[in-house]
């Protein structure tokens, strides 16, 4: 499984997110939830340049800045992930074959459910969360407001 990132983003006029700029593996089921807040936090940082038609590589390197350490934070529990978890499985099944057993943590888990929150916070809320800006929500009336009001209905 690879995992790998760009080390930079952004180019004049370009900006990659999600698996553009970052492979994600398919463990945790993360990698849209990444892509999906990568998109939030350029929507975000970029509005105002993009209504004023000025987006500049300052603009494009604050996207990459805010959303740098959740992606490599991700990749390093994902790696984590295939190191201990994985792999390990594999080697024991080449070994000797036997039934197959959750992990050590799995079983935790599942004797504590507690515990199960976790996991899920990670996936759902991540360790740097996202947030829309007001301007891009229903309720809100501004920028939304003024793009719903020239589509045609």
């Amino acid at each position: 499984m690879m995992l790998s990132r760009l080390r930079r983003w952004y180019r004049d006029g370009l900006l990659c997110i999600g698996d553009a700029a970052h492979a994600m593996s398919p463990v945790g089921g993360v990698g849209i939830n990444i892509a999906v807040q990568d998109a939030v936090a350029a929507g975000r940082i970029l509005a105002e340049p993009l209504l004023a038609g000025r987006v500049s590589i300052a603009s494009l390197r604050k996207v990459q800045r805010r959303r740098w350490l959740p992606t490599v934070l991700t990749q390093a529990i994902q790696r984590l992930a295939h190191r201990v978890v994985i792999q390990a499985s594999i080697a024991e099944d080449e070994v000797e074959p036997r039934p197959t057993t959750a992990p050590a943590l799995l079983r935790l888990m599942q004797r504590f459910p507690v515990l199960q929150a976790i996991p899920g916070y990670f996936v759902g809320i991540r360790l740097v969360p996202e947030h829309a800006p007001d301007f891009a929500k229903r309720a809100s009336l501004g920028l939304a407001a003024h793009f719903s009001a020239k589509s045609p209905r």
